[in-house]
């Protein structure tokens, strides 16, 4: 009895999660439906606001920064677990459609695009006011002073580096935990985004909190690069199908594989480089470098070679990397979890 049970849930999820993938796909993240993740970001906000005051010591400021840490995931998790629970309890039917909700909305496949697209599109169309407007609202650099080609770069390197935090890391926890593993990833991922600063006011308090987002990642983020590597590869072939002379292609899976494994640690974040570095050697491009950010100049080593020059059409290429990634990812998911239900039932 408890093994239908388990094997009868354990199918919803792997539906959920596939039907979750595709309603990314279809329909993104409208701006006018709320989203969970403000949920989480006001809770962390609401403990920050409890747990640090400017006077503490680094040493309190340290441990109460912890208390945050992991208040923040637990939380997430009962509360997403509890809403399931109770909703199979109610019908097998209603848990997976919520489930199903919940797969997509902790997706990014398709906002990402939009986002990024948004940027290539005041290029092509508009001018570079419209185009540093349209990237500021991806990126946490300054962009006011941003030409064409940083413009570019900026966008590039958002596709390429949230492939991992808005794509393979969560399908990666959701494989083993269903939405309750996505949610509780995302609760990590947002308390970085947010306190994971190194400045005077979250150096101590987000420390905790940035160390565990690095640990999270730590596996998706390499999975992540060498996907993206493969996605390459598909690319190419697509495009030599196409008739496109090998020298001539756009992606390369040779480069990608050789950049991502030169390059993938030139970046402060363990886990920041990896998808970025298989991007920039896909697309034969160098990728990061020196950026502004609240009018402080921080250096940055440079990913990738410069076998081309970048150009606007490369924010449509890291496009295609990004589905292609994406595509391999669910794929994947969907082998494991078939292999797993083949195995109990």
């Amino acid at each position: 009895m408890n093994n239908n049970i388990f094997t009868c849930i354990f199918t919803c999820q792997t539906i959920a999660i596939m039907c979750g993938y595709v309603l990314d796909l279809i329909i993104g993240d409208p701006h006018w439906l709320y989203h969970p993740v403000r949920l989480i970001g006001k809770m962390i906000s609401w403990l920050e606001s409890i747990l640090l005051k400017e006077e503490y010591s680094q040493a309190k400021k340290y441990k109460r920064g912890i208390v945050l840490a992991v208040l923040t995931p637990l939380i997430t998790g009962i509360v997403t677990a509890g809403i399931l629970a109770v909703c199979y309890y109610i019908n097998i039917v209603l848990g997976c459609v919520v489930e199903t909700i919940m797969c997509y909305q902790i997706l990014a496949v398709k906002s990402l695009k939009t986002e990024s697209m948004k940027v290539y599109y005041a290029l092509k169309n508009e001018g570079i006011p419209q185009a540093r407007q349209a990237v500021s609202m991806i990126v946490g650099r300054d962009t006011s002073q941003l030409d064409e080609h940083g413009i570019t770069r900026a966008a590039v390197e958002t596709v390429a580096e949230n492939t991992s935090d808005g794509v393979v890391a969560p399908l990666f926890y959701m494989m083993f935990f269903g939405a309750v593993g996505g949610f509780v990833y995302k609760a990590v991922n947002t308390m970085d985004s947010m306190i994971g600063y190194k400045n005077d006011k979250y150096l101590h308090f987000g420390r905790f909190a940035a160390k565990m987002d690095d640990v999270v990642n730590f596996i998706p983020a390499r999975a992540g690069g060498c996907l993206m590597v493969a996605a390459a590869g598909i690319a190419q072939l697509a495009e030599k199908c196409m008739g496109r002379n090998k020298d001539l292609s756009h992606y390369s899976m040779g480069n990608a594989w050789k950049i991502f494994l030169r390059d993938r640690m030139k970046h402060s974040s363990p886990n920041s480089a990896q998808t970025e570095s298989a991007c920039a050697g896909a697309l034969k491009v160098s990728l990061s470098g020196d950026n502004y950010y609240f009018g402080r100049l921080v250096h940055k080593p440079q990913i990738g070679d410069s076998i081309r020059e970048l150009e606007i059409e490369d924010i449509k290429r890291s496009n295609i990397l990004l589905y292609i990634t994406a595509f391999i990812v669910i794929i994947i998911v969907l082998i494991i979890r078939s292999a797993v239900m083949c195995y109990f039932c």
